[in-house]
């Protein structure tokens, strides 16, 4: 039974201390930890308060006429400064699936082990089968959407990506369970950067150098436009035949634009300035020439 935010903070007030059971025995100082319920919070029994720490950025992935392709960078970011350029953030996952994943790279980690014990009690019974991508993607939308409902939640964005039976498959799992199959997906800022540029280019029978390319380019946008993004990048490739993830590489840019070396051309002499009128503000641009 949920408690009203007066009873909490009645509960709120009291302190647990262990009854003296005989003369002989030392009293026992009241316990801080006893208390369960704080007063600024309507329901706090059990909630976690968790944040990612070291995270890593965008994942994009395409299928091509041969399977999935996926790309990801290699950085970790520990809030804001770059702090890892090693981490590998896709996996192969059983003899079908292909796992990458953006957010918190220790959640990443246990979703793992998660799937490693899944595999291993799959292969376990030995019957010639084995898991496909599509059971995969579901499981994973089953184990996101249970921890957030615990108030615990992984803090990754999923795509798993595979080829069984001639079939290719391409899904995203949310941190909080929000599930979807796709031609292309992206996640983190490559959902903003990345997937208008896949719009416009991507089609069903892409060779895989090809496909190839399109990841590049958008791996280069991102490269430019998001800070967390470093130049150190990985393909995989999924097919029948199973996974290939590349050596790390680097992309070739190009950062001589003008307005990189000259940022405040064409403002000399300028200035803008707000005023209020009748409840409006307005803003003005002087030029002086």
């Amino acid at each position: 039974m949920f408690l009203e935010r007066k009873e909490i903070a009645e509960v709120s007030k009291v302190r647990y201390t262990k009854p003296k059971t005989s003369d002989l025995e030392e009293e026992e100082e009241p316990k801080a930890y006893y208390e369960f319920f704080r007063e600024d919070d309507w329901f706090c029994f059990g909630i976690f308060v968790r944040y990612p720490y070291v995270t890593g950025t965008s994942i994009v992935a395409i299928k091509y006429k041969d399977g999935v392709l996926m790309a990801s960078d290699m950085g970790g970011s520990y809030g804001s400064t770059l702090r890892y350029k090693n981490i590998e953030r896709v996996k192969a996952i059983g003899k079908h699936s292909l796992l990458g994943a953006s957010g918190e790279i220790s959640d990443f980690q246990e979703i793992l082990r998660y799937l490693d014990e899944l595999t291993l009690n799959d292969n376990m019974w030995d019957d010639g089968n084995s898991l496909g991508p599509k059971e995969i993607h579901n499981y994973l939308t089953r184990v996101m959407y249970n921890r957030r409902n615990k108030f615990d939640p992984l803090w990754n964005t999923l795509v798993l990506g595979g080829v069984k039976n001639g079939k290719s498959y391409l899904g995203m799992v949310s941190m909080i369970g929000v599930s979807f199959e796709d031609d292309h997906v992206a996640t983190g800022f490559g959902n903003h950067l990345a997937r208008p540029i896949l719009r416009d280019e991507w089609h069903a029978d892409l060779s895989f150098e090809d496909g190839v390319k399109l990841l590049e380019k958008c791996m280069r946008v991102l490269l430019y436009r998001d800070r967390s993004a470093i130049n150190k990048l990985q393909i995989a490739k999924i097919t029948e035949e199973g996974v290939t993830v590349s050596q790390p590489y680097s992309l070739k840019t190009f950062w001589e634009f003008s307005s990189f070396h000259n940022p405040t051309a064409g403002a000399e002499g300028s200035c803008w300035f707000t005023i209020k009128h009748g409840g409006f503000f307005m803003t003005f641009q002087s030029l002086d020439q």
